[in-house]
């Protein structure tokens, strides 16, 4: 179902137009000009849709490593060497980043590609698109497309400048956080009224008002965070407004893991707003713009099992503090994980890996290191650097791939012939409107529409286990139910910061600096923009 957009933004869009990435303060240039505009609503979609290809680009990889390798939920540690990449994932996961950390620099770039690739469409299509209702639903939709790049600048970075005129390339510095989120509420709310209330595949994979309650939503539960005022009553606010639309609901518990599977769209019912993703689209920008996660999550001894056309790295585990939060037997939930003995789709034919002696260890000291040896596949909650600490290295034998459960939420696409897979990522999910609104009623928001913490989150867990009903529930319950229900989705360091727990340790992490709640403005960054103030602490 998902196709029937998908075809439109990046087939036709792509075919006729290239976008080249720059710095928000360098000139974005495209093919779209004044002699070339559309005219009517599928014009608009392929004309709008530069924006959406630069918010796809490292949606679903690196901005994923940065919210989740930043926390307990994630760990990439060396093998061998391999993965070490520059140190980028060692100091994710030490709180000891610098402003030289590929991750934050390349999504500072993406973040403000984005922004800046808005700003020019705004520009364009507001000068040269006839006036009427369509203009105005499809220059709402691209501010919302910029109001959420800038919600993830904010809630990244903090202080970060704020740019709305295409053609204005001075230099311009950060303002105060609590500032930038008064910018994002105010485009959104200007915005609203002019959104679509359409819900499907017509408008699926873009922003709708839907989308843009959603995102008013996450920012006024994290409000107090961003500008030290709470907002609950707002957050609940939002949340009702798209609970009383009736476009949405909770998947049953049969199909909750297909919402995540490459066959998912506009026919899941809890998906608020997606990345879309197609092995098939092109892509005219520097980002990756794939959903991989199969390379990174998929044991390597496990191809066969998964029916890949390639063999992947299975780098990215969780930690054992993450993984004891999914202690019910009963949930459905569970199932999207890899952990101990592991058993082709039959359930029966173990996964079996042949190699050496020294090959299963390489610090294996017996007489015959070469011998031949097969081993059913087991594995092991604990990820041990027992390589070398320094390097953050587990060592390049069997019993270091096979460290750490691993997690298949974005099942793997056996379709897909070159890694990139059809499972599109969702944003904002119907779940995560239940879940917000819970809380913000336990953080002392008013109770709406007869709702309470428990009977909202009984609601959510009717549909993911078969285990009794809760009887109570506290804001430590409404942690760890989001632990469970967005795994892998890219919330992890938004909620650990929110709930006080992102100084704790876990893995190799002992850090506390609070200062590093927010990631400091890369060192690129300032080079090319003198303007720019770094964020305290670095």
């Amino acid at each position: 179902m998902k196709k029937s957009y998908l075809n439109i933004l990046f087939s036709v869009l792509l075919s006729s137009m290239l976008v080249s990435c720059h710095d928000l303060y360098v000139p974005v240039t495209t093919e779209l000009t004044t002699d070339v505009f559309p005219t009517n609503t599928e014009q608009f979609i392929s004309a709008s849709g530069p924006v959406y290809v630069a918010l796809r680009g490292n949606y679903a990889v690196e901005h994923f490593f940065q919210q989740s390798f930043s926390t307990d939920e994630g760990i990439m540690p060396a093998r061998g060497g391999n993965w070490f990449d520059g140190g980028q994932n060692q100091t994710m996961h030490y709180h000891t980043w610098t402003p030289d950390n590929s991750y934050i620099n390349g999504n500072w770039t993406w973040l403000s590609t984005t922004i800046g690739v808005a700003n020019q469409s705004l520009s364009i299509l507001s000068t040269t698109m006839p006036e009427g209702a369509i203009k105005k639903t499809n220059l709402a939709e691209i501010k919302m497309v910029r109001a959420f790049a800038y919600f993830m600048m904010m809630d990244n970075f903090g202080n970060v400048p704020i740019d709305t005129l295409y053609g204005d390339f001075n230099p311009k510095t950060n303002v105060p956080r609590a500032e930038v989120f008064n910018f994002i509420e105010k485009e959104i709310n200007a915005a609203l009224p002019y959104l679509s209330d359409v819900s499907g595949v017509s408008t699926y994979g873009r922003a709708n008002k839907w989308t843009a309650y959603a995102l008013l939503a996450k920012m006024y539960l994290n409000a107090e965070q961003y500008t030290g005022t709470k907002r609950y009553d707002d957050c609940i606010a939002a949340c009702d407004k798209i609970m009383n639309s009736g476009l949405y609901a909770l998947e049953p518990k049969n199909s909750y893991l297909n919402m995540f599977y490459p066959a998912n769209g506009p026919q899941m019912k809890e998906f608020i707003f997606a990345v879309p993703y197609d092995p098939a689209a092109a892509n005219s920008f520097p980002f990756r713009s794939v959903n991989i996660h199969a390379r990174f999550d998929v044991p390597r001894s496990e191809r066969q099992k998964f029916s890949l056309p390639f063999t992947p790295a299975g780098a990215a585990s969780t930690l054992p503090e993450y993984y004891a939060y999914f202690n019910d037997a009963n949930d459905i939930r569970n199932k999207q994980w890899l952990t101990g003995l592991q058993y082709m789709n039959d359930g029966v034919t173990p996964v079996t890996v042949t190699t050496t002696n020294i090959g299963y260890d390489q610090y294996y000291k017996g007489s015959n290191p070469s011998a031949s040896v097969t081993y059913h596949v087991n594995l092991t909650p604990e990820v041990t650097l027992r390589q070398d600490v320094a390097s953050f290295d587990v060592g390049n034998d069997e019993i270091a791939w096979n460290m750490g459960y691993r997690n298949i939420k974005f099942y793997p696409d056996a379709t897909s012939l070159n890694r990139n897979q059809n499972n599109d990522k969702p944003v904002f999910r119907y779940s995560d409107i239940v879940l917000m609104k819970a809380e913000a009623i336990l953080r002392g928001g008013a109770a709406t529409l007869g709702h309470t913490p428990l009977a909202l989150v009984n609601q959510l867990r009717a549909l993911r286990t078969t285990s009794a009903a809760l009887t109570s529930v506290d804001l430590e319950f409404i942690y760890a139910e989001r632990t469970r229900e967005f795994a892998w989705e890219g919330w992890r360091r938004n909620d650990m910061i929110r709930f006080g727990k992102y100084e704790n340790k876990w893995g190799y992490k002992t850090n506390a600096e609070a200062y590093r709640r927010i990631f400091p403005i890369p060192r690129v960054a300032l080079q090319l923009n003198p303007a720019l103030k770094q964020n305290p602490g670095y």
